[in-house]
């Protein structure tokens, strides 16, 4: 089972990021990276230390297992490996969908100075944010399958990167760049499940 979540987070990890990377360049001639030279200690630069700090304790998990870290006991039964493998699978399909719902806006990490159209079909139809969920679900699964201490701080610090990233970086940027279109869209559609997280009006801006 520890090989068996090694394999998927590698693959997860070359698919998402590095693949989806060249299929991005290759058609638009961009990485859709973003964030480069991120002002230290702004809320970006967090939520990006936090996220990277997230992969590697990912890796981290399965590794430790492999040295000899035992997992918590009350986790450590087949049913609980077999679920994961089940979610950490269906992450990793659908993270790919996510990031193919998105075409030649996919981005990773925000500039304040561009503006890409606002996707609500495909996935975004279901959530604002598939490709945050499905990572949640991959790392969760992965806990699950190697459920050491480590692989959980790793999967509770990718959930606080990503609400990070969210609710202080990516929905204060939407709501500048696309006005009332993403805000009835947001009204509409859940944060990270389907209408779960809609944002409501006050004002002139919005809350959950």
């Amino acid at each position: 089972m520890v090989i068996a979540a090694l394999v998927i987070y590698l693959l997860w990890a070359a698919l998402a990021f590095g693949l989806r990377s060249i299929v991005q360049w290759r058609r638009t001639g961009d990485t859709g990276f973003r964030g480069g030279g991120l002002a230290e200690g702004s809320v970006q630069w967090w939520a990006r230390v936090l996220f990277v700090g997230a992969l590697l304790i990912g890796a981290a998990g399965p590794i430790a297992a492999l040295a000899g870290l035992p997992a918590i006991a009350v986790l450590d039964h087949t049913a609980v490996h077999t679920a994961g493998v089940v979610l950490a699978a269906a992450g990793v399909v659908a993270t790919l969908a996510a990031q193919a719902s998105m075409g030649a806006s996919w981005r990773i990490g925000v500039a304040e100075d561009e503006r890409t159209a606002l996707v609500t079909g495909g996935a975004f139809a279901l959530a604002r944010n598939p490709i945050f969920t499905a990572m949640i679900a991959t790392a969760a699964g992965l806990a699950a399958m190697v459920p050491n201490a480590i692989a959980l701080v790793g999967l509770v610090v990718t959930i606080v990167a990503i609400e990070m990233q969210v609710r202080a970086v990516e929905e204060p940027y939407l709501l500048r760049t696309h006005g009332d279109a993403y805000t009835d869209y947001a009204g509409r559609v859940g944060r990270f499940l389907p209408r779960l997280g809609r944002l409501t009006a006050t004002g002139p801006g919005v809350k959950p």
